[in-house]
Protein backbone atom coordinates (compact mmCIF):
# COMPACT_ATOMS: atom_id res chain seq x y z
CA UNK A 1 0.00 0.00 0.00
CA UNK A 2 1.55 3.52 -0.79
CA UNK A 3 1.98 6.00 1.36
CA UNK A 4 0.38 9.44 0.85
CA UNK A 5 2.26 12.86 1.28
CA UNK A 6 -0.03 13.65 4.31
CA UNK A 7 0.40 10.17 5.86
CA UNK A 8 4.26 10.38 5.71
CA UNK A 9 4.69 13.75 7.01
CA UNK A 10 2.01 12.66 9.76
CA UNK A 11 4.60 9.54 10.35
CA UNK A 12 8.00 11.69 10.17
CA UNK A 13 6.26 14.30 12.75
CA UNK A 14 5.50 11.14 15.43
CA UNK A 15 8.69 9.54 14.83
CA UNK A 16 10.61 12.90 15.97
CA UNK A 17 8.25 13.37 18.87
CA UNK A 18 6.68 16.86 17.73
CA UNK A 19 2.80 17.17 18.33
CA UNK A 20 0.22 19.33 15.50
CA UNK A 21 1.09 21.97 17.86
CA UNK A 22 4.72 21.70 17.49
CA UNK A 23 4.71 21.95 13.72
CA UNK A 24 2.06 24.86 13.21
CA UNK A 25 4.01 27.01 15.54
CA UNK A 26 7.02 26.00 13.31
CA UNK A 27 5.15 26.48 9.70
CA UNK A 28 3.58 29.33 11.47
CA UNK A 29 0.21 28.17 10.66
CA UNK A 30 -2.95 27.27 13.02
CA UNK A 31 -3.31 24.27 14.53
CA UNK A 32 -6.55 23.32 12.30
CA UNK A 33 -4.17 24.40 9.15
CA UNK A 34 -1.29 21.77 9.81
CA UNK A 35 -4.13 19.44 10.77
CA UNK A 36 -5.79 19.51 7.00
CA UNK A 37 -2.38 18.69 5.51
CA UNK A 38 -2.25 16.08 7.34
CA UNK A 39 -5.48 14.83 6.60
CA UNK A 40 -5.17 15.72 3.56
CA UNK A 41 -7.41 18.24 3.51
CA UNK A 42 -5.20 20.65 1.90
CA UNK A 43 -3.09 20.60 -1.67
CA UNK A 44 0.70 21.35 -0.84
CA UNK A 45 2.82 24.08 -3.00
CA UNK A 46 6.25 23.28 -3.38
CA UNK A 47 7.15 25.82 -0.96
CA UNK A 48 5.10 24.65 1.50
CA UNK A 49 6.41 21.17 1.11
CA UNK A 50 10.02 22.19 1.24
CA UNK A 51 9.50 23.92 4.71
CA UNK A 52 7.70 20.82 6.01
CA UNK A 53 10.69 18.88 5.34
CA UNK A 54 12.69 21.47 6.39
CA UNK A 55 10.65 21.39 9.80
CA UNK A 56 11.14 17.71 9.98
CA UNK A 57 14.94 17.65 8.68
CA UNK A 58 13.90 15.39 5.86
CA UNK A 59 14.45 16.07 1.94
CA UNK A 60 11.19 17.05 0.20
CA UNK A 61 11.71 13.91 -2.11
CA UNK A 62 11.72 11.62 0.62
CA UNK A 63 7.91 12.81 1.66
CA UNK A 64 7.43 12.23 -2.06
CA UNK A 65 8.45 8.85 -2.60
CA UNK A 66 7.91 5.76 -1.09
CA UNK A 67 11.73 4.94 -0.05
CA UNK A 68 12.50 4.47 3.01
CA UNK A 69 11.80 8.16 5.02
CA UNK A 70 13.87 7.45 7.74
CA UNK A 71 16.80 6.91 5.96
CA UNK A 72 16.42 10.52 4.65
CA UNK A 73 17.39 12.70 7.17
CA UNK A 74 19.15 15.74 6.41
CA UNK A 75 21.43 18.13 8.52
CA UNK A 76 19.48 21.22 9.61
CA UNK A 77 20.72 24.15 7.62
CA UNK A 78 23.39 26.12 10.22
CA UNK A 79 22.41 29.91 11.17
CA UNK A 80 25.23 31.11 11.56
CA UNK A 81 23.94 33.92 14.25
CA UNK A 82 22.19 30.52 16.34
CA UNK A 83 25.84 28.88 15.84
CA UNK A 84 27.66 31.88 17.26
CA UNK A 85 25.06 31.84 19.95
CA UNK A 86 25.08 28.19 20.53
CA UNK A 87 28.87 28.18 21.05
CA UNK A 88 28.68 31.18 23.12
CA UNK A 89 26.24 28.82 25.43
CA UNK A 90 28.72 25.59 25.80
CA UNK A 91 31.52 28.29 26.71
CA UNK A 92 29.32 29.57 29.75
CA UNK A 93 28.89 26.27 30.43
CA UNK A 94 32.46 25.02 30.24
CA UNK A 95 32.89 28.09 32.63
CA UNK A 96 30.46 26.87 34.92
CA UNK A 97 31.94 23.42 35.22
CA UNK A 98 35.51 25.12 35.91
CA UNK A 99 34.42 27.10 38.30
CA UNK A 100 32.47 24.13 39.88
CA UNK A 101 35.30 22.36 40.04
CA UNK A 102 37.21 24.94 41.85
CA UNK A 103 34.54 25.39 44.70
CA UNK A 104 34.52 21.55 45.59
CA UNK A 105 38.52 21.68 46.00
CA UNK A 106 37.94 24.33 47.81
CA UNK A 107 35.33 22.41 50.14
CA UNK A 108 37.48 19.65 50.17
CA UNK A 109 39.96 21.52 51.78
CA UNK A 110 38.37 23.11 54.19
CA UNK A 111 36.84 20.00 55.43
CA UNK A 112 39.88 18.23 55.75
CA UNK A 113 41.06 21.52 57.92
CA UNK A 114 37.73 21.42 59.84
CA UNK A 115 38.10 17.39 60.04
CA UNK A 116 42.03 18.13 61.39
CA UNK A 117 40.87 20.71 63.95
CA UNK A 118 38.23 18.21 65.32
CA UNK A 119 40.75 15.66 66.02
CA UNK A 120 42.89 17.95 67.21
CA UNK A 121 40.35 19.39 70.03
CA UNK A 122 39.16 15.37 70.63
CA UNK A 123 43.01 14.50 71.68
CA UNK A 124 42.96 17.56 73.86
CA UNK A 125 40.01 16.78 75.48
CA UNK A 126 41.51 13.44 76.08
CA UNK A 127 44.47 14.73 77.80
CA UNK A 128 46.73 13.26 75.16
CA UNK A 129 49.43 16.24 74.41
CA UNK A 130 50.22 17.09 71.48
CA UNK A 131 54.40 17.15 70.41
CA UNK A 132 55.18 20.12 68.89
CA UNK A 133 58.10 20.02 66.43
CA UNK A 134 60.82 23.17 66.51
CA UNK A 135 60.51 24.22 63.12
CA UNK A 136 64.75 25.70 63.51
CA UNK A 137 64.95 29.18 65.07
Amino acid sequence: MKASIAEKIRLQRLQRGLSQENMADMLNLSTTAYGDIERGKTDLTIARLTQIADALNVSPLALLTDEAVSAQIVEPKADPATTHELDKLRLTVEKQHVELDKLRLEADYWKRKYDDRIAMDLLRSMGVEQKRERIGF
